[in-house]
């Protein structure tokens, strides 16, 4: 099912209640993402950008069968962010050519790579460089209420659901956040992308924490005293002034959302009663908040609720199967907002990508 046991607290809790079952990913073409850059190629300069559609792939196996079709070292691929293995994605990727002309494109055909688009750009594409991701699900053997599932989307469209972090960032069978522990425990990991890899899971499962807490409350999407208000699509945020009467119209606007902590060193900048809900779920998982703390990570902030951009659907299969289509911004998961839809089983596996 599609409980996330990867939190400290266990399975996160729903907004609502899903009012079907679904079974989703029995094919990767089930599972179709294509990133949405913040810029296009411009046409010239030493970085070749590729948008390579993959099947079936880890984003870094594909990084690296690329440096060896192109005759690079791995670290000369850029691309902007991890995509689902079982999953048939479009993703773009950037290879330096310093004084180097393009690979003959036989070379991508006889290494299997299906390259949609190529052309130069000036610099290399860097992981966070996206705008977001266009999704287009397929749910099959779905049973239950349509009549209610009609409305439960309604209402995801214009309320959102919780921005919990999918089960991708804490790995197979919550791994990386069990060697997070281990590592906050005293074991040593010399590597540095493995250690960044831990210590954003441990962080991940401590926002979850809070914002189960939060939605266990209901209070998950409004403003509490003494909130951290989040600007849409900024990192940028504020503590909200008691007598400020604009925030609920704002709030209402998704020009702001209720903000939880990225655990860092120091205080979380929330007061009154959103500082101690804060206080109080980070002191339950005492390891994973003072390990992040110790390991220098400064506060930082993410918006407690997500609402996918341009959401539709529409049956096929004589109803037994559902297509959504919507986008969401960098940084948040498909899955957050399937589990709010369906109560799911995911035939493809536990996804490895993000």
């Amino acid at each position: 099912m599609n409980e996330c046991p990867s939190a400290p607290p266990g399975p996160l809790p729903h907004c609502g209640h899903p009012p079907v079952s679904a079974v989703i990913r029995r094919s990767p073409e089930d599972f179709l993402v294509e990133e949405l850059p913040l810029t296009e190629p411009d046409g010239g300069g030493e970085h070749l950008w590729l948008l390579i559609e993959k099947r079936s792939e880890n984003t870094d196996d594909l990084a690296r069968r690329l440096a060896r079709c192109a005759g690079v070292r791995p670290a000369a691929i850029g691309y902007a962010g991890r995509k689902d293995k079982h999953a048939l994605t479009r993703q773009w990727f950037s290879v330096h050519l310093p004084g180097r002309d393009d690979p003959d494109a036989e070379s991508f055909e006889r290494d299997a790579l299906n390259v949609l688009r190529s052309a130069r750009h000036s610099r290399k594409l860097k992981v966070g460089a996206l705008r977001g991701n266009r999704f287009r699900l397929r749910l099959r053997d779905v049973d239950g209420d349509r009549d209610a599932l009609a409305a439960r989307l309604e209402e995801i469209a214009t309320g959102g659901v919780p921005n919990y972090f999918g089960e991708q960032r804490f790995g197979r069978q919550a791994g990386n956040l069990a060697r997070a522990r281990a590592m906050f425990a005293g074991q040593r990991e010399r590597d540095r992308n493995r250690r960044g890899l831990y210590l954003s899971a441990a962080r991940s499962a401590l926002f979850n924490a809070i914002l189960a807490e939060r939605v266990t409350l209901g209070n998950w999407n409004r403003l509490l005293p003494g909130e951290v208000v989040q600007l849409d699509g900024s990192r940028s945020f504020f503590t909200a002034a008691p007598d400020d009467i604009a925030l609920a119209d704002r709030l209402a606007r998704w020009d702001i959302h209720p903000s939880g902590a990225l655990w860092g060193s120091g205080a979380p900048p929330t007061i009154g009663e959103a500082a101690a809900l804060e206080r109080a779920v980070a002191d339950r998982f005492a390891d994973i908040a003072s390990g992040l703390e110790a390991a220098g990570l400064r506060q930082e902030r993410r918006p407690l609720r997500l609402r996918p951009d341009q959401l539709g659907w529409a049956w096929e299969d004589e109803r037994q199967s559902l297509i959504l289509e919507f986008s969401l911004p960098a940084g948040t998961f498909a899955t957050t907002v399937l589990r709010e839809i369906a109560d799911y089983v995911d035939a493809g596996g536990h996804p490895e990508g993000e």
